[in-house]
């Protein structure tokens, strides 16, 4: 910068000497634009100085991250109690909003006697397995016993010593007991793989009422919803009597976190050459007119939706943009210093400007520039 205004006042002085001092040239109109118009050549130096060692954003806004407060429930339920108030700092955990629990806890209470009678059905199971082995036992020997008279009865028959109808009687009774042990084994099979289907040892019936307890057991704890971080909430509109759920659409209220709050700031693109994060930054806040508030570059977005194309069957028709349009900008996250966040609430804006040179004789220019600014805010806007 010294360079610039050695030179203007070079320049100056040279000007000073040709037309005023010694008159070795009769200054006119014509010179008169010549010798400004040079002059404003010259004063590009401190623009250029400006644009890149302290590149200056005129919007820049505090961001905070925001959680919408949405039931995790399965049907619309009524709210019953509103346990925080607006505007006011809570901690992580701290309950928010109650909803009634009664729908939710008849399921669970149903759910668990299910559990208990189907833990009970593989008691029962396991004795079945028992009882049709018996069966299968019983059902044999009967078998036996008919196959044998079967045999004396055709026999005595044979010789005439007894009638053919008994015969055929034992040999009916044998048919059918063979059938039924058929069908006592398959009745052990069946009652063997019940008992036998599980997931990770667990009984298959067990598991599946089990699993339908767990999720009855998730919506009911949800019926307390709890600040997810520490933060608070504004515009606060819930009440006790209205119906939340899955009807509704969108969340109850918005959560604003206390953590990770952020400046956001617009630059031209091309004032960002020379920009690195944890470069040197000051902010002037519209909320704190008179104050600077100091900071470091944190990252820099490069990009913006003016370069992203959406999947499309239409092929893209670019349009002639006028030249007094503004360009396009980046977006510069910064990090204020200061351990107290909380003076710099969710929307605050303000202007902000990056020191890429903090040694730079223009840094001075540009810390006249947004001092001015800020101590402006003082009688700007004017409201009366």
């Amino acid at each position: 910068m010294l360079f610039g205004f050695v030179l203007l006042f070079g320049y100056a002085f040279v000007v000073w000497l040709v037309f005023f001092k010694f008159k070795w040239m009769k200054f006119n109109i014509a010179w008169g634009v010549v010798s400004v118009s040079v002059g404003l050549h010259l004063l590009l130096i401190f623009l250029l100085g400006l644009r890149y060692v302290a590149p200056y954003a005129t919007e820049a806004r505090l961001i905070q991250h925001t959680i919408q407060l949405v039931p995790r429930l399965p049907e619309p339920t009524l709210v019953t109690a509103v346990l925080v108030e607006a505007n006011t700092p809570v901690r992580k955990g701290q309950p928010l909003f109650q909803f009634d629990r009664r729908p939710y806890q008849y399921k669970v209470n149903q759910l668990e006697a299910s559990l208990a009678k189907a833990r009970q059905d593989v008691l029962v199971m396991k004795n079945d397995i028992q009882i049709n082995a018996e069966k299968v036992v019983k059902l044999r020997s009967e078998l036996k016993y008919a196959e044998y008279q079967q045999k004396l009865s055709a026999k005595l028959a044979k010789q005439g010593a007894g009638p053919e109808e008994d015969a055929q009687k034992w040999s009916a009774q044998a048919a059918a007991y063979a059938a039924g042990v058929k069908e006592a084994q398959a009745e052990e099979e069946r009652a063997r793989l019940r008992y036998a289907s599980e997931v990770d040892g667990v009984n298959t019936t067990v598991a599946a009422v089990q699993a339908e307890l767990d999720q009855a057991r998730y919506y009911l704890d949800n019926t307390l919803m709890v600040a997810p971080e520490d933060g608070y909430i504004i515009n606060l509109q819930v009440r006790p009597g209205m119906v939340a759920g899955e009807v509704r659409f969108g969340a109850i209220a918005s959560f604003i976190c206390d953590a990770d709050r952020y400046l956001l700031a617009n630059f031209f693109q091309e004032n960002l050459k020379y920009v690195k994060p944890g470069q040197l930054v000051e902010a002037a806040l519209d909320l704190y007119p008179g104050q600077i508030f100091p900071g470091r570059v944190e990252a820099i977005w490069q990009g913006s939706g003016a370069g992203q194309m959406l999947p499309s069957g239409t092929l893209p028709n670019f349009s002639y943009v006028p030249t007094e349009v503004p360009q396009g900008q980046f977006a510069v996250a910064i990090r204020l210093d200061g351990e107290d966040q909380a003076r710099f609430p969710i929307g605050t804006q303000g202007r902000a400007t990056i020191y890429t040179n903090p040694d730079s004789g223009f840094v001075v220019l540009r810390r006249i520039g947004i001092r001015a600014y800020s101590w402006f805010n003082w009688l700007y806007p004017f409201s009366g």
